[in-house]
């Protein structure tokens, strides 16, 4: 798969293509069901298939702090993983700022999907808006593409467990602590990737080593304390996770996230591991002092123990 993240010329250096465009938070059953039909409908062209992706998210963007904006599923090396695995050819990056978000919908399409990536058939939702003010709309594109000769063809519904799926149901779940509920929405496992970062050793100092990961997420999904299991390597390695802010040992307020895998003792500094979340233990709260955490940590790493012996 490649990522384009200039749509000028790219006709003259690939072709034109069969494109859908959105978030994609969480890459879920849904979007999936988005890019199967991406796929097969470019196959049925013979053109490569694109994912027009909007990054940053627009709320993320307007959002003046952290909690207006939704808990983001994915950051964009896991989106851009998740995406390739459903045999996407190409992902252009659509770098959402201030010059886009004032661009009229008529602009949009004749400079970005007409003029510059030359789609020939374009997937979105029925309720799909877009341009300044949110002024573009299905109808819109409908009527664009009887003139540059595009097909528009609405996204298939989704549904799990009776209800519509969506990156909103995903947050929802996660804030329950339903992972099992998440997962069918999901369709895989809940995880969040990263590479270890260097700590400040305060796992080490309170007698529980941690590999931290930095969330990268104007706003985090979970808070808490969870079991987790960290795949190193095709090892899975069970761990106790914390996911927050440490407000008992910091004030600097960025989130985190501290694993302890359970009988392992190794330098994972600079290596990439998948965290994947089994069930939540308890949540993230600020202790009387170190002693006070200490015994807590103790008593989750036990408590995530007995989890894994069942």
């Amino acid at each position: 798969m490649k990522v384009v993240s200039d749509h000028q010329g790219f006709q003259q250096q690939y072709s034109r293509c069969v494109a859908t465009i959105g978030k994609f938070d969480g890459v879920h059953l849904g979007h999936q069901a988005i890019l199967k039909q991406l796929r097969a409908w470019a196959q049925e062209l013979g053109l490569p298939a694109m994912v027009i992706l909007i990054e940053p998210h627009p709320e993320e963007f307007f959002a003046a702090d952290s909690q207006q904006c939704p808990a983001r599923l994915t950051i964009l090396e896991e989106k851009l993983r998740l995406i390739e695995a459903m045999g996407i050819d190409y992902v252009y990056i659509l770098n959402f700022d201030h010059a886009l978000s004032s661009q009229s919908a008529s602009v949009y399409i004749e400079n970005i999907l007409v003029d510059g990536l030359g789609i020939a058939a374009l997937i979105v939702g029925s309720d799909f808006r877009f341009g300044n003010r949110r002024q573009g709309d299905f109808k819109l594109l409908q009527d664009y593409g009887r003139q540059y000769d595009f097909v528009v063809q609405e996204t298939p519904s989704c549904e799990v467990d009776g209800r519509r799926v969506s990156s909103t149901l995903v947050r929802e779940q996660l804030e329950s602590g339903d992972f099992e509920a998440v997962n069918r929405v999901l369709g895989r496992k809940f995880s969040i990737s990263g590479r270890v970062i260097k700590g400040e050793n305060n796992g080490k100092e309170l007698g529980f080593p941690t590999c931290n990961i930095k969330l990268q997420r104007r706003r985090i999904p979970l808070h808490g304390v969870f079991a987790c299991v960290v795949i190193l390597d095709d090892c899975d390695i069970p761990a106790a996770v914390n996911i927050g802010f440490r407000p008992t040992v910091t004030e600097a307020g960025e989130a985190l996230l501290e694993a302890h895998l359970l009988d392992f003792d190794a330098d994972l500094y600079d290596q990439q591991l998948e965290v994947v979340f089994k069930v939540k233990i308890r949540e993230e709260q600020k202790f009387d002092g170190i002693d006070a955490l200490k015994a807590q940590i103790a008593t989750d790493v036990q408590a995530v123990r007995a989890y894994f012996s069942q």
